[in-house]
C-alpha cells in the first residue's frame, strides 16, 4: 500500500468533521462527492444549499446529500457564533455588530465551528488567497501550545528507496515563513517532525537542521542559527532525535554522513529535512519535483492548533481529495495529543 492510501485508510477508520467552506467551487464538490463516497471523512460544506445542490446535479454529483450543508446567512447558531467572535476578539476592539458580520464569511465562520467543538478541520482556498484562508483560523483558532510560528510542510514521495523512509521524506518550510529565526526556526523543526508522525505515519521522526556546513566545517551567521535552532528545538521537545547543521548529503547518505558527522545518530538516517529558510526549501523541493519525477503533497499548514489547509489556486479535483484526507489525519492526532 502506497502512502496516500495509507493516509486515506486511516482518515476511514476515524472519521472527522472537515469544514469546506467554499462550497460552490467546482473542484472541492467534485472532491467532497469522492470523500462522501469512500467514507474518507465527514463534511460540513458552507454555501447556500440550493445553490450547492444546483452544482452537484450539473456535476452529476451523486453523494453531496451525506454532507452537512449550513447556509451562513441562515442557520440556528449564527448568534451563538457571532457572540463566540467577539469575546474572541474583544481584546482588539471587535463588537457584536462586526462579529455578526464577520460570521456571514464562510472562512470565519468555518474556524468559528471548529473552535466551538463543532467540527474537527479545514480546507480551502481553491478560489480565496492564503492570507484570507490564514486569518481567520490564527484570530480564532490560534497556534498550538508553545507554537506561534506557522510553517508549510510537505511529502516528498521519492523513487529512491534507500533515503528517507522508504523514499519518503516530510519537508519544511516550503511555504510561509520566508526568513525565521532560530526561535522560529527550531518551532518549524518541531511541527515539520508532528507531521512526519500525523501524516506520514513516521513512528520515528529523524530531523536533519539542514546548511551548508555539517558540524561546523563553515563559519557564518546563518550557520550559527541553524545550529542555535537545534539547540532550542530539542528544548521544546526533549523526545525529539534531531542533529544540525548538516548538509544535504551528511543528512541523507550514510557513508558521507559517517564521514562528515561521526557518531550523529541522524546523519545519513535523516527522514525529515529542515531548511534554513523558505527560499531554499520552495526550490530544493521544486527541484527534486522536476528532476527527480518526485510526487510533492502540499503545502501541509502547521503549527495551528486545529488544522487549517490551504490550497493552490491552481489545484486538481485530486489536489482536494488528498487534502481532506491529509487534514483528517492531522485531526485525528491533535486529538491524540489533548
Amino acid at each position: 500500500m502506497d502512502l496516500m492510501n495509507e493516509i486515506v485508510e486511516r482518515a476511514k477508520a476515524n472519521r472527522q468533521r472537515i469544514v469546506l467552506p467554499e462550497g460552490t467551487e467546482e473542484r472541492t464538490l467534485a472532491a467532497a462527492d469522492r470523500v462522501l463516497a469512500e467514507g474518507v471523512a465527514d463534511l460540513i460544506i458552507l454555501g447556500k444549499p440550493e445553490e450547492i445542490k444546483a452544482l452537484a446535479g450539473k456535476l452529476g454529483l451523486k453523494n453531496i446529500d451525506k454532507a452537512t450543508i449550513i447556509d451562513p446567512e441562515n442557520h440556528p447558531k449564527k448568534e451563538e457564533y457571532a457572540q463566540l467572535l467577539a469575546e474572541l476578539r474583544k481584546k482588539k476592539g471587535m463588537t457584536i455588530e462586526e462579529a455578526r458580520k464577520l460570521v456571514l464569511d464562510p472562512l470565519y465562520l468555518g474556524c468559528l465551528i471548529i473552535k466551538s467543538g463543532d467540527a474537527d478541520g479545514q480546507l480551502a482556498g481553491a478560489r480565496n488567497t492564503t492570507g484570507n484562508v490564514l486569518r481567520p483560523a490564527l484570530q480564532i483558532i490560534k497556534t498550538a501550545p508553545g507554537i506561534t510560528c506557522v510553517s508549510g510542510g510537505m511529502l516528498l514521495i521519492t523513487k529512491t528507496k534507500q533515503y528517507g523512509e522508504n523514499g519518503v521524506l516530510v519537508i519544511g518550510d516550503v511555504a510561509v515563513t520566508p526568513a525565521p529565526d532560530a526561535d522560529q526556526l527550531s518551532q518549524i523543526a518541531v511541527c515539520t517532525a508532528r507531521t512526519a508522525m500525523a501524516v506520514a505515519g513516521f513512528a520515528e521522526p529523524r530531523v536533519a537542521m539542514l546548511s551548508f556546513s555539517t558540524k561546523g566545517s563553515a563559519k557564518h551567521e546563518v550557520v550559527d542559527k541553524v545550529v542555535e535552532a537545534t539547540r532550542l528545538a530539542k528544548e521544546l521537545d526533549p523526545s525529539l532525535k534531531i542533529d544540525g547543521e548538516l548538509q544535504a548529503d551528511a543528512a541523507l547518505v550514510p557513508s558521507v554522513g559517517s564521514s562528515k558527522a561521526p557518531g550523529s545518530a541522524i546523519a545519513g538516517h535523516a527522514n525529515v529535512l529542515v531548511f534554513p529558510n523558505l527560499e531554499v526549501g520552495n526550490i530544493a523541493y521544486k527541484m527534486v519535483q522536476r528532476l527527480g519525477e518526485a510526487e510533492a503533497i502540499g503545502p501541509i499548514l502547521q503549527g495551528i492548533a486545529r488544522p487549517v489547509n490551504d490550497l493552490s489556486r491552481g489545484c486538481s479535483v485530486d489536489d482536494v481529495y488528498k487534502m481532506i484526507a491529509i487534514t483528517a489525519n492531522q485531526a485525528i492526532a491533535a486529538k491524540n495529543q489533548k
